[in-house]
Order: structure tokens, then C-alpha cells, then sequence
């Protein structure tokens, strides 16, 4: 049985679901799992206990404790309170504490046999530190079955909690949709796009610069400046480290309160011992606004640099979905009400731990990630060459997917074979070569610059493994080198339950893709698949076989475009001028003239 686990940034949760329905585990008080440990010589305090002794907002290592130890993954090792520790022993130490109290719960002898969870993460977070993560749990006794960002983790839990899951998903079908993730810690934004019962990612984006903790931190601050601003108390005035900290969670749990009622109290006895002093303030739903706009602000730039990433207006998304913790405050309901409309925006009463909810609705179906997009290689004249497919089901746990490719270098003038890794701009079934690409990672090998085209023997493999990393390496026959790459930043598809009408649609996605860009440089492919004079460049071709531009050849003649770009680079007969020269107009002029 796997478990649906969500690591998140402030807090971490299982859900599990039981007789068709998800079900959360909470710790005694109802609330999931702080990220924070702490270390006291040999103990070690995880959640709750860590977390209250914490008076700054933020992540990272604060004296000998660790909020969100996840940040850390892909770090050596950490200086907590004087003391090496490893982050991934760290976050073990986390994921141990979840398990061992989920198991104290209700649910103890439903997780009793638990060893497999579908893990939620960020959509910013890198390879290395996946597999760190993969490392962490499997410390704590716990196998990853697969990773899944956390806002696709979101959607899946909102369908499969739709009462009429098909109808939902025909509503949506061909619709952009905007999740969400607005948690304590981070934004986390994906933009997906519904097509033949899948959802596939366009495009990833977000900040941990606008949590909720920073929410937190900015309402104590406001509510001290305001106050003693009013009392006459003097900015220098001290404060008592205990008394900060209490403050910090009177403004988290005060914040919470406002998204129901019109004002709050603060009041702290003794805040203030220098000179000696009670804080005492009330603070209305409006003032909260105020005090919160700039980071509210600063989380709607995001969504709106996400849109126009892609060409696309808010009047083109047919769904807002909003998760995460943050997604209750009347503040930021308004502004995405302000910015789709208040019928395009869905906040579920279960926002706070959809997420969960919906990973492990993904480990109950045995949903598989997908590939979104093609991996090409691009080659000579402007092909590509897929080398894996889209709608690839991504390798689970200790699994990996080789391809391996044989090729040959149309052009070794400069001694370099150029691999362009790249991927359709766009999620489409049947990419097209006029399809705008996104380059997503460069190889390049040394080759014997004497050699003629099509000679040299080039090899490329490229690996998909279970912590959703693709490693590309190519090597030459004849000049025996080899270079590697590593790509992160993959996007990916997610079968949706309910409808079986096809891996991938072929229809197009209904987007306004952004102009090409004219100007800058690119690189020109000099790789084929295949042993075809008519691959290599016509300047190339001349140099090792002439007689191919001879009238008189029938077979095995250049072609037109070869001709041309041999003649690019030969003086005008006449004028001596460059063939590109402007102020040619002979008739050697190997331009094409308009007819």
C-alpha cells in the first residue's frame, strides 16, 4: 500500500485513501506536521515542539534548528547550533517524525504496512536535490514510488474529488487551467492545459519570497511599529526574544481568524521591558490588507510573468484552481476574483490539504507520470530526430529508460560535432519542424576536422531515471572524446481518471505562441541519422567532392540549396563583390531574384 506524502515547505502531511475516500492524518490537534526539527545535544525535536521556538519567519537554519530542511537538499553538509549535520539526515529526521506519529493516530492499523508513498515536491526543485530527497526517505524506511509537483498534485486530488469526475473533466477538456499553490513557504504555480484525458504542464513558475511566513513576519512587525508609534514607545525600546516569538504566533493564528471575522486582538503582557510595557492592538481585515498588499502584489506578478511566459491572457484560463494554506485570506481570494473573474476561480473547502489528497489519489489509481513533450535531437537541414517520445510513462522507483542513437557528422570543418537537446515549445503529438523549439541542453565532441562528411561515427544515449532526470552523453569513433549533459526541468503529463480516449490528443493547444525572435545566434546542426550527401553543406560538399557541382553530373549531383551555399562564399565573378554583398546585382548573384 502506498501512501500519498506532502513534504511541504511549512508543514508535511500523509493522506491515505480508505473505501474511496481521502483521508487526512493529523497530528493531536487536528494540524498537520511542522517542517522544523531542532537538535539538544543528542535529541532530537521534531514538528510542533521545534517549531515554537522559532521567532523569525523564513527557511533555512536558525541556531541548532531547521525550518524546511528540504532547501538544503544538494548541500554537502550544514552548520546547525556548531555542529556538521548532513541535510539529508536532517530531512530524514523529519519524514521519521511524520511516519511515527501518523502511526500513534486513528489510521495506525491502516499504516501500519506503509513502505511506499507518492511524494509531492516543488516545481523549482532541481534533480540532485530529488534525489536527495529519494535518499532522506528511504532512511526512514519509506520508498518513493514517484515524485509529483505539487500543483499537479492539487489538480488530481481536485477531480478525483468531483462528484461526476467525467463531467468535470469534459468541461476542462481542451481549457487551460492555473493551480495555485500558495502554502506557507512558498508560491507554487503550473500551468496546465486538459487534452485526451490528460493534464500536461506548460509551463512552471512561482517564489518562496511570498509565503505565508512572511505574511506572519510582516503583520508582528506592523502591529510593533503601530503600536508603539501610539504608546510613545521608542524604537529602541528592548524586547524580550520570548516575547517576539510569542508574537509571530499570535500573528499566524491571528491572520487565520481575519479570513472570517472583521478584527482581531494582540495582547501581550510585559512585551516591552525597557522601558516596561504591554502591547495591546487591535487589528481590522482592512489594515491586514494593507499591511499585506506588497507581497500579495508581488505573488500576482508572478502569475502574471507565468502568463505572458506562454503569450497567453487571464481571459484564456477556463479554471483558477488554489491550493495551499494561504488560498482562505479574503485579500488574495479578491485579487484572483479581480484578475479571472470570481466564476473561474475554485478555492475547494480542502484547499489546505489537497495536496496530500491528491497524491495519494495518485498512488491508490497507480497513475504514472507522462513525458509532456518530446526529447529531440536536432540534426542537419533542420530535422529533428525524436529520441523519446512524447506520453512516455517516466520510470519508477530503480527503474531508468536508455535510447541509444548512432549518427554521423554531415560537417567536421571546425573538429566539432554540435548535439542540440531540445523539446517542442508546445505540448503536441505531432510536432512539426516549423514548431518553435525550446533548447534544453548543448553537447559537443571533438571529431578529426580532415576527415570527409560522413565519416565520422557518432554515438548518442540518453537516460530517464526514476528521479525524473535526463542524462545525455555522445562520443566520436574516430576522435575518441565525449561530452555529457544533465536536464532538470522537464515538463510532464498526468493521466486523469475517468476518460481513455488516447495518450495525447492531436489537436493543438488553443494558445497565441509568442513571435519568434529575429537577431542573436544559433548553432548550425552538423549531425545526421543518416549517410546522405544531401545533409552536408554545400561549402563542405565542394571541398571534398567538386565534381558534384559539375554541370555535366547526374548522379549523385548537389542540391539547389548546396549549390547556393557553396556560391555564398565565393566572390562574384564580375563585381568580385561577397555574395551577400547588397551592391551585387550581377547576374552570378547566387541570391534567388523575385520572379
Amino acid at each position: 500500500m502506498a501512501v500519498g506524502f506532502d513534504f511541504g515547505t511549512t508543514n508535511s502531511l500523509i493522506s491515505v485513501i480508505l473505501r474511496g475516500r481521502a483521508i487526512d492524518v493529523m497530528d493531536d490537534d487536528g494540524l498537520p506536521f511542522p517542517s522544523v526539527v531542532r537538535y539538544e545535544g543528542e535529541r532530537v525535536v521534531v514538528g510542533r515542539a521545534a517549531k515554537e521556538s522559532l521567532d523569525e519567519a523564513g527557511l533555512g537554519v536558525y541556531g541548532n534548528t531547521v525550518r524546511s530542511p528540504k532547501f538544503l537538499l544538494g548541500d554537502e553538509s550544514v552548520q546547525v547550533g556548531g555542529v556538521e549535520r548532513s541535510p539529508v539526515d536532517i530531512v530524514s529526521d523529519v519524514v521519521r517524525h511524520v511516519k511515527s506519529q501518523s502511526l500513534k493516530g486513528r489510521q495506525a492499523k491502516v499504516l501500519a504496512g506503509v513502505s511506499q508513498a507518492v511524494v509531492t515536491i516543488p516545481v523549482n526543485m532541481t534533480g540532485p536535490r530529488r534525489a536527495a530527497l529519494r535518499d532522506a526517505f528511504r532512511r526512514a524506511d519509506i520508498g518513493i514510488v514517484q515524485f509529483v509537483h505539487e500543483p499537479f498534485a492539487a489538480l488530481y486530488g481536485y477531480v478525483r474529488g468531483q462528484a461526476d469526475t467525467k463531467e468535470s473533466l469534459r468541461a476542462l477538456n481542451r481549457r487551460n487551467v492555473l493551480v495555485v499553490d500558495w502554502g506557507g513557504g512558498t508560491l507554487d504555480l503550473t500551468l496546465c492545459r486538459i487534452e485526451g484525458g490528460r493534464a500536461v504542464q506548460l509551463r512552471n513558475g512561482g517564489s518562496d519570497e511570498v509565503g505565508g511566513d512572511r505574511f506572519d513576519e510582516a503583520i508582528r512587525n506592523e502591529v510593533i511599529r503601530r503600536f508603539s508609534a501610539s504608546a510613545g514607545i521608542p524604537d529602541d525600546a528592548y524586547i524580550h526574544p520570548d516575547a517576539k516569538l510569542r508574537l509571530l504566533q499570535d500573528a499566524e493564528t491571528n491572520k487565520i481568524a481575519l479570513s472570517e471575522r472583521s478584527a482581531v486582538s494582540f495582547y501581550r503582557p510585559d512585551f516591552f521591558s525597557q522601558p516596561a510595557a504591554t502591547l495591546e492592538y487591535r487589528l481590522t481585515r482592512e489594515e491586514l490588507d494593507e499591511v499585506t498588499r506588497p507581497l500579495i502584489m508581488s505573488g500576482m506578478r508572478e502569475i502574471d510573468s507565468l502568463l505572458e511566459s506562454v503569450g497567453i491572457g487571464p481571459s484564456q484560463i477556463a479554471m483558477c484552481l488554489v491550493a495551499g494554506g494561504m488560498a482562505a485570506m479574503p485579500a488574495i481570494r479578491g485579487r484572483l476574483h479581480e484578475l479571472f473573474g470570481p466564476q473561474r476561480v475554485d478555492i475547494p473547502s480542502n484547499s489546505s490539504t489537497l495536496i496530500a489528497q491528491g497524491a495519494a489519489w495518485i498512488a491508490h489509481d497507480a497513475s504514472r507520470l507522462q513525458l509532456a513533450k518530446p526529447i529531440e535531437l536536432q540534426l542537419s537541414r533542420g530535422a529533428y530526430l525524436p529520441l523519446v517520445k512524447a506520453g512516455t510513462d517516466m520510470p519508477a522507483e530503480h527503474e531508468e529508460k536508455r535510447q541509444k542513437v548512432h549518427l554521423f557528422c554531415t560537417d567536421p570543418t571546425d573538429g566539432v560535432a554540435k548535439f542540440e537537446v531540445c523539446a517542442p515549445s508546445f505540448p503536441t503529438a505531432s510536432p512539426q519542424i516549423s514548431d518553435p523549439r525550446t533548447p534544453l541542453g548543448m553537447l559537443t565532441v571533438d571529431v578529426d576536422a580532415r576527415a570527409k562528411p560522413l565519416t565520422e561515427r557518432l554515438e548518442l544515449e540518453v537516460i530517464l531515471d526514476d528521479d525524473l532526470i535526463l542524462r545525455a552523453r555522445a562520443w566520436s569513433a574516430m576522435a575518441k572524446d565525449d561530452d555529457a549533459t544533465v536536464i532538470h526541468d522537464l515538463e510532464f503529463g498526468l493521466r486523469l481518471p475517468g476518460i481513455n480516449d488516447g495518450a495525447c490528443s492531436d489537436a493543438e493547444p488553443s494558445l497565441d505562441e509568442p513571435p519568434h525572435r529575429s537577431g542573436g545566434l544559433s548553432v548550425r546542426a552538423n549531425i545526421a541519422d543518416t549517410a546522405d550527401d544531401a545533409l552536408v553543406p554545400g561549402d563542405v560538399l565542394y571541398k571534398h567532392r567538386p565534381s558534384a557541382f559539375e554541370r555535366s553530373q547526374i548522379r549523385n549531383k548537389a542540391t539547389e540549396d548546396q549549390i547556393w551555399e557553396h556560391l555564398y562564399y565565393q566572390p562574384c565573378a564580375v563585381c568580385r563583390r561577397s555574395a551577400n554583398d547588397p551592391g551585387c546585382r550581377c547576374a552570378t548573384d547566387p541570391q534567388p531574384r523575385a520572379r
